[in-house]
């Protein structure tokens, strides 16, 4: 069964305008307004006016916060094993993520870079329809690793302790079940409590007795970061189509579907490399966290062709109606709750341990602004 979901997400944000630009700042990144835009890409007068529907901005400020928490948790992937990380201790966990696939480097380091793009052009669209923009810098605040390589900024995300949801695995393998319809999954790794990035240089451990060359502590931080990318990309799949089902405005949608479209590509790259991960069973010395990575291929808990590691294309299942015919589909995409359900998923991961109740109102209150959109004639 997949785990069940901790909802820290209660409080309605008391003072959410201090944490929203009037259509001048883009969070984590420069400023851009609508004086700031280049010649030949600034705003028309129509998009100046400030005629943007109030659920389009709404979901758009979801996103954006979305996308800010997506970068600042790939930005710290990027730092220890980036196309840039080529030497020193934290080239073993390069080493050990190679283990999954030896381009996973190069597919790091530019999932970071879309997810900035995505964050930083819904802000300057919000902010050049003269759109209250969302900005987090205030809430990073969480430490970073200590590892050499990892910059010892203040960070939005906590890589360190995470519960990672694997039942996507099962759920995309499944002919006859669609979480839509209320239906569960079983976990197809148990991760919990576990970190995905090297704490510090102690957990980059070489094992010359291994034919990588990395010791089973390092390579399980590793295969705990494969599945951790999955799981972070296929809640965007799912996330952009729920949204865009409560958009008004044409070209908002069309901001909507296309960026929805990359979070789908960045998934089935995820999906087909986490199957990858070397069989292993490590204990955190830190945590006391067992984790037991089989062979997906011959797990005894699954079995048949359903679930080879490499079938990474949406098995079809139901949709809409069980009467239909099966369809291979994003699942979910119930609309009903989609911000506030991702959430609360992101904090039942432990992504957030350590913020601020300040930090669950602000984003409480933006997902439940952009659950409460509807289009022209909904009710």
């Amino acid at each position: 069964m997949s785990r069940p979901i901790q909802s820290n997400f209660i409080q309605k944000a008391s003072n959410r305008r201090s944490f929203l630009k009037k259509g001048v700042a883009a969070a984590g990144a420069a400023t851009v307004g609508a004086a700031m835009f280049p010649d030949g890409l600034r705003a028309s007068q129509e998009e100046s006016s400030g005629n943007l529907h109030k659920g389009d901005a709404a979901i758009l400020r979801f996103l954006a916060a979305a996308e800010i928490l997506e970068t600042d948790l790939w930005q710290q992937y990027n730092e220890l094993a980036g196309v840039d990380v080529t030497s020193g201790p934290s080239f073993l966990y390069v080493t050990a993520l190679e283990q999954l696939d030896e381009d996973m480097p190069q597919y790091i380091s530019d999932n970071t870079d879309d997810e900035l793009t995505h964050e930083e052009f819904i802000n300057a669209y919000l902010a050049s329809k003269g759109a209250e923009t969302v900005d987090l810098t205030r809430f990073a605040t969480l430490p970073s690793s200590k590892a050499d390589g990892a910059k010892q900024v203040g960070r939005l995300t906590n890589l360190m302790h995470l519960n990672v949801d694997t039942s996507w695995w099962t759920r995309y393998r499944s002919s006859t079940k669609n979480p839509d319809f209320g239906d569960s999954f079983p976990q197809a790794v148990n991760i919990n409590n576990r970190t995905a990035i090297p704490r510090t240089n102690d957990d980059l451990v070489a094992d010359g007795g291994k034919a990588s060359g990395v010791s089973d502590r390092t390579q399980a931080i590793a295969n705990v970061a494969g599945f951790h990318f999955g799981t972070i990309e296929q809640g965007g799949t799912s996330l952009y189509p729920s949204l865009a089902q409560r958009v008004k405005d044409v070209e908002v949608l069309r901001i909507v579907l296309s960026i929805g479209g990359t979070e789908i590509a960045h998934f089935q790259t995820w999906h087909d490399k986490a199957g990858n991960a070397p069989p292993l069973t490590d204990v955190d010395p830190v945590t006391g966290s067992k984790v037991v990575f089989h062979d997906l291929n011959n797990d005894p808990g699954f079995g048949g062709e359903e679930f080879q590691t490499n079938l990474i294309m949406p098995e079809p299942t139901i949709f809409l109606n069980r009467n239909f015919p099966k369809c291979s589909i994003i699942r979910p995409t119930q609309t009903k709750g989609a911000a506030m359900n991702a959430l609360n998923a992101l904090a039942g991961s432990n992504l957030f341990l350590g913020q601020s109740k300040e930090f669950f109102a602000f984003l409480t209150s933006l997902a439940q602004d952009a659950d409460a959109a509807q289009r022209e004639g909904d009710h």
